[in-house]
């Protein structure tokens, strides 16, 4: 089921819900490309409508961010709980461990694909790692073929967004996974590289308050989600 914000789409299921659809695509040979949806991308969004039109033709458009469920109470929408790009992937990974399904690993600098790989067999043992490629690989039908070669049912891109979604979906035909996620800085995170906000910060949806007050300079972002969140009150007023 989806709500939309702003004229963004946004699935209103919570992990379990979402995991159970993701797999059975999977299964059923459905390719299907999640995105990430926050206030930045919608604010952004309504000025592009190239991206506009990635974000909602998208088979899932995760709610991550406090403030699309904020939105989708302001609306009196269904959106509950917030479902985070780099959880959603370790779900993901989790799930295909246990259903014997591969995953692949593209982006980031070399070397940390891999070690976010090596992570990801230590917490789940048994988890099928079809291969790896960093990002800085020039020759685009090199990468496509070596996915190819290795036969993923899931695909994990990491190049921040929205270059990792238009990459996507500018070779997912010829290409084999099933499923697709943009992972932005997920591999580094795993590679022990960049940390995550205390989990009582996660709990809370208060990862971007933590991110702030490790970068002050972010508050001209952050600025913008009570303009985002005045907008949705506007928006929902005049229905």
């Amino acid at each position: 089921m989806k709500e939309t914000v702003l004229g963004i789409k946004v699935n209103t299921e919570n992990y379990d819900e979402l995991i159970e659809q993701i797999f059975e695509r999977i299964n059923t040979k459905q390719k299907s490309l999640i995105v990430a949806i926050n206030p930045e991308k919608i604010i952004k969004a309504k000025k592009d409508p190239a991206l506009a039109k990635l974000l909602n033709e998208a088979e899932f458009q995760i709610p991550d961010g406090i403030g699309v469920i904020l939105a989708s109470k302001i609306q009196k929408g269904q959106i509950r709980s917030r479902v985070t790009g780099v959880d959603l992937m370790m779900r993901i990974c989790e799930e295909a461990a246990k259903r014997q399904k591969s995953i692949f690993l593209y982006g980031g600098k070399p070397g940390i694909a891999l070690t976010a790989a090596e992570k990801l067999k230590q917490l789940y043992p048994g988890i099928q790692i079809a291969g790896v490629q960093h990002g800085y690989e020039k020759d685009n039908e090199k990468v496509v073929e070596k996915i190819n070669n290795a036969k993923p049912d899931i695909l994990f891109v990491a190049m921040g967004s929205p270059k990792q979604e238009n990459w996507i979906n500018a070779n997912r035909d010829r290409l084999y996974p099933t499923i697709y996620q943009g992972v932005g800085g997920s591999f580094d995170v795993l590679a022990g590289n960049v940390k995550r906000a205390p989990v009582a910060f996660q709990k809370l949806g208060l990862e971007w308050f933590y991110r702030l007050l490790k970068e002050p300079k972010r508050i001209k972002r952050q600025i913008k989600l009570p303009l985002f969140l005045i907008e949705v009150a506007r928006s929902t007023k005049r229905k």
